[in-house]
């Protein structure tokens, strides 16, 4: 692995006009409901999450990407085409899960071709380890909270004011890193004992 990369974690989410139901306050005795259309019509979101890898101080880098309907291989390689342009040449080490569309052999003859990216792959049915799932966490607690809205704009409005929150606090995106425990930078390396 480059040791001078950038940690990349990206994975996908959808939302939907269903509302995302979270407890909320209301006064005492009266009830609050939730109207909405429901609306089937979804949207899927792709997050990545990037850490450099020797330097710390250049902060977390967060990439977003919102489409209706699903992603697929094709759709994938648009997003990491983005990527690509966002991080201008840099190296990049990509961690993402076993999703089919991410090792889809188009996909594989696609990253072949591609010198400043690398894929690893994170251990099956381990979400708790991709801080971007946190990161849809903290949107779906929040902004997309009991949002019912009339239109798919209405939601990617909602997300994108989430996303525009999360860039603008550095700490929010190193503690979604720290919750799933892994570390980027390893501590200071031991001192080297002479021996005799």
């Amino acid at each position: 692995m480059n040791t001078r990369a950038w940690i990349v974690f990206l994975d996908e989410s959808g939302v939907s006009l269903l509302p995302q139901i979270r407890r909320t306050y209301a006064p005492r005795g009266r009830t609050p409901l939730l109207r909405h259309r429901l609306n089937w019509k979804r949207a899927s979101m792709a997050g990545a999450l990037g850490y450099h890898s020797t330097d710390p101080e250049r902060g977390a880098r967060l990439c977003f990407h919102l489409k209706p309907g699903s992603y697929d291989t094709t759709a994938l390689i648009e997003v990491l085409e983005q990527m690509k342009a966002f991080y201008r040449g840099e190296q990049v080490v990509l961690v993402w899960d076993g999703l089919s569309a991410h090792w889809s052999r188009a996909m594989r003859a696609w990253v072949a071709e591609q010198d400043w990216l690398t894929l690893e792959r994170l251990p099956a049915y381990a979400p708790e380890l991709n801080p971007v799932e946190l990161l849809w966490s903290s949107l779906k607690k929040r902004e997309l909270a009991n949002l019912a809205g009339d239109h798919l704009a209405d939601v990617a409005d909602a997300t994108e004011q989430g996303i525009h929150r999360i860039n603008h606090n550095p700490q929010l995106p190193w503690s979604f890193l720290a919750h799933t425990g892994l570390t980027i930078h390893p501590a200071h390396p031991p001192n080297l004992r002479k021996d005799q």
